[in-house]
């Protein structure tokens, strides 16, 4: 089975717009703030396709562009700003930022009721405690990709490659709220091999263009690939060698068109979330 992020993203998406057209009717218009600090090009355009995605289901985007050699103390002051605007319900600065800049520093000056990125230590102390109101954008995005195959996770051995702080630790947590059996491995782990071959759900987030292959997959394990690289082709691809795994697992997502339209589907679902609770 071929999980089609785009074709779940469009349904979410569709849902999003309803309830944006609601909220609304009662006066609160949801509006997401991006920030982006330099002329980064990869950033550049994530942050085109999250005003996209705003206009497409009807929300307010905010764009905030300040010069690479901009102060960590403008950017600390812009936050603040948005913080205290009340027509403002998600805050989210493009990473990564210039080298001058303290990104942990700036991630602890959002609101955590506007860190739609869920990457505020108190809203990812609250994911980890069972209490989250935001989820991390990528993981939660997996977890609509995981339900569209009809797999239930609880029980299931789930076996997360990748330890960062965006993908593999929340994704972690997310498993385990729902019940799943999780191994966390990385860099370290002693035959990753055979760690990834009892697995019944393999979510890999690494950055290592087809660095998967057959010997990683259990038959009919449901396979997730959260990477996004470029091949000896300059062709976009994931983690996993596509090609060789496809038969043995019982799903799996491509690269583009798997988990990448999800992360900002999510991203959307968390800014409504904030402008109906706090709006």
């Amino acid at each position: 089975m071929l999980i089609d992020g785009k074709k779940v993203s469009m349904r979410i998406r569709e849902e999003i717009k309803k309830e944006v057209v609601e909220l609304k009717e009662k006066g609160i218009n949801p509006c997401l703030s991006v920030v982006l600090v330099g002329s980064d090009m990869a950033s550049r355009t994530y942050v085109n396709n999250k005003k996209k995605a705003c206009a497409e289901v009807g929300m307010l985007s905010k764009e905030f562009l300040l010069p690479d050699e901009a102060s960590e103390e403008e950017l600390l002051e812009l936050i603040d700003r948005l913080n205290k605007d009340k027509e403002v319900h998600g805050i989210l600065v493009q990473l990564p930022l210039p080298k001058h800049i303290d990104e942990m520093k700036v991630i602890e000056a959002i609101d955590p009721k506007k860190d739609v990125d869920c990457f505020h230590p108190y809203n990812v102390g609250r994911l980890y405690t069972g209490s989250g109101i935001f989820a991390p954008c990528t993981p939660a995005g997996v977890m609509e990709l995981i339900k569209e195959t009809g797999t239930e996770i609880e029980g299931k051995e789930c076996v997360v490659v990748g330890r960062s702080n965006i993908v593999g630790k929340p994704m972690a947590m997310l498993l385990l709220a729902a019940n799943g059996t999780v191994t966390v491995t990385h860099s370290r782990t002693k035959d990753l091999k055979s760690v990834c071959k009892r697995a019944d759900i393999l979510i890999f987030a690494i950055g290592k263009a087809k660095f998967v292959n057959e010997e990683y997959v259990k038959p009919g394990a449901v396979v997730i690939d959260v990477g996004m690289n470029r091949d000896e082709n300059n062709k976009l691809c994931g983690d996993v060698d596509f090609e060789r795994v496809k038969d043995i697992c019982g799903a799996i997502t491509p690269v583009p068109g798997g988990v990448g339209p999800m992360t900002i589907t999510t991203l959307l679902s968390n800014t409504l979330l904030a402008a109906r609770m706090f709006g």
